[in-house]
């Protein structure tokens, strides 16, 4: 018999992924502030009514471990070893957002969580700076844990010269964002485990973890775009034909893609929408 998540499992990992995630400085130590936690859909309906509950004491719990780290251990105490620089609370407060995990194969009890810590700007990363991207995954009782970081690019009209063929501006969880696309093919979604996104969007579990390709002809210039969603993608108001088919119960696709203008607005299941722009017209 699956065994369901429950709300304590779902802390308890909050937890663990917070002590993976901690980035030593030299004054203090950092942890990651967003956590988006993945859960089977199951475990999602039944947990959804305490879910303010949930997140509340997840927030508690952190603090308390933040407490318990200034605490110097007894080898500390002696001097045994080098205490370690304190942990700071981060400024914005704890986010934590639950998600239903729509990858092929969740299975009841199965936890995901991606969280994310933004580095301190150093000189060697220009006026940019990095985010770290802690996964930890609770999968049939076995516990992982991976880490990678990315590179925070300057403001966009730093990137004037960085030979950008077009131009796709929106607004997700995180705010109002531009991206520069600089090679012939993205991948475009919400990302996740087992899914690349080079655009990764934070909003609503209706947009797919790889929504559509776009990509660019480099002998004409002209864009394509391949819709590999469950809720569709449009073009300027128009369906996107879909790429994917469903035969004796496999997930086929048929390499199916849609022309798109040199200024298009392009829909996502409807909940979001970017403003593309070739640099070409």
């Amino acid at each position: 018999m699956d065994r369901a998540a429950t709300a304590r499992d779902i802390i308890h990992e909050i937890l663990r992924n917070m002590r993976e995630g901690l980035e030593p400085l030299h004054y203090s130590t950092l942890p990651p502030a967003i956590y988006h936690v993945y859960l089977h859909p199951g475990d999602m309906e039944r947990l959804r009514g305490i879910f303010p509950r949930i997140t509340d004491e997840a927030r508690r719990a952190l603090d308390a471990e933040l407490e318990s780290f200034r605490k110097p251990s007894i080898a500390e105490k002696l001097k045994l070893s080098k205490q370690s620089p304190p942990v700071s609370a981060p400024e914005g407060g704890w986010q934590i957002r639950i998600i239903e995990n729509t990858d092929d194969g969740v299975e009841p009890g199965d936890i995901v969580i991606h969280s994310e810590l933004a580095m301190p700007a150093k000189a060697e990363f220009g006026a940019g700076s990095m985010t770290k991207r802690i996964s930890t995954r609770r999968l049939a009782g076995a516990e992982t844990a991976s880490q990678s970081y990315d590179t925070v690019p300057a403001a966009p009209a730093a990137a004037a010269n960085d030979g950008a063929c077009a131009i796709i501006e929106y607004q997700d969880a995180g705010g109002r964002k531009t991206y520069r696309m600089t090679k012939d093919q993205i991948v475009v979604g919400r990302g996740g485990r087992d899914y690349w996104t080079d655009l990764k969007l934070e909003t609503l579990p209706d947009v797919s973890r790889e929504h559509f390709r776009l990509r660019r002809d480099p002998a004409t210039g002209q864009f394509f775009l391949k819709d590999l969603s469950r809720l569709g993608t449009t073009i300027n108001g128009e369906k996107a034909p879909s790429s994917i088919e469903f035969a004796e119960g496999e997930k086929r696709d048929r390499n199916v893609e849609a022309a798109v203008p040199a200024r298009a607005r392009i829909g996502l299941a409807e909940v979001l929408f970017l403003d593309f722009r070739s640099t070409s017209e």
